[in-house]
């Protein structure tokens, strides 16, 4: 049984986080409804939770006020949020789980199997995402963002601004640094293509998906490929020529008078 806090300051919404793990997440109980930082925390060091459930916004905390109030943290944080979507971002650069209102009852019994899947493992690695978090928060140009990456010896930050490219490996990727450094992660290409879409990332292949800055040539094809400054040649697919064309603006110079 996982032993869990919830705090949120609406009335509202603790009360139906309640009852949605009660009927649907019947291996959770809630130990504990908070509406501020300070109840939070008393509840924390009375009941220690498996997994807390926290509101990013409060009415005048966040919920990040609460965490950098505490040391060593042996539970689970799974966030709770309706909106601030730069927070949103921070938090899947730092792989912590958060569920956006209202709440949806298969996102909620995926992020608590995650949870059991990690009681099952050490959770050393919890603070330092969480400090990790904290940072990105406080950053306020994205590309200085730090990456967590789930290796197979834990977790490893990165700056989303020193990969040059990922290569898909089955249902793992690869991600090459500009150090000349490879990372073996253990999550599909297709997640770093979501989580790096806004950033100068684009995806010219099923199996590739790179960092336009890092581009030194390309040469035209059927599909064509990139060289990357590390020399790498990587193909760009058919159908993802055009897109990749205009992104680095070739359409527009080819087009000009």
């Amino acid at each position: 049984m996982l032993r869990s806090i919830i705090v949120d300051d609406e009335l509202k919404s603790r009360e139906s986080l309640k009852k949605m793990l009660s009927r649907f997440c019947q291996d959770v109980e809630v130990n504990a409804l908070c509406q501020s930082v300070a109840e939070g925390l008393e509840a924390i060091d009375t009941h220690k939770p498996d997994v807390v459930f926290l509101d990013v916004q409060m009415q005048r905390e966040t919920g990040f006020d609460l965490l950098e109030k505490l040391g060593e943290i042996d539970f689970e944080v799974i966030f709770t949020t309706a909106h601030m979507e730069y927070a949103i971002k921070a938090i899947k650069f730092s792989a912590i789980d958060y569920l956006l209102k209202p709440i949806d009852i298969d996102e909620l019994r995926r992020a608590i199997a995650k949870v059991e899947k990690k009681q099952q493992r050490s959770n050393g690695n919890l603070t330092a995402r969480l400090e990790q978090l904290v940072q990105n928060l406080k950053t306020s140009n994205t590309e200085s963002y730090k990456l967590a990456l789930p290796t197979s010896e834990g977790l490893t930050f990165i700056k989303v601004s020193d990969i040059l490219y990922c290569r898909a490996s089955s249902n793992y990727t690869e991600i090459f640094m500009n150090n000349g450094k490879k990372h073996l992660v253990s999550r599909q290409l297709k997640e770093y293509d979501e989580l790096l879409a806004d950033h100068e990332f684009f995806r010219i292949h099923h199996s590739y998906l790179i960092n336009l800055y890092y581009v030194k040539n390309y040469v035209k094809g059927e599909g064509g490929y990139v060289v990357m400054v590390d020399e790498a040649s990587l193909d760009v697919s058919r159908r993802r020529k055009e897109a990749f064309l205009e992104r680095i603006g070739y359409k527009s110079l080819r087009e000009a008078p």
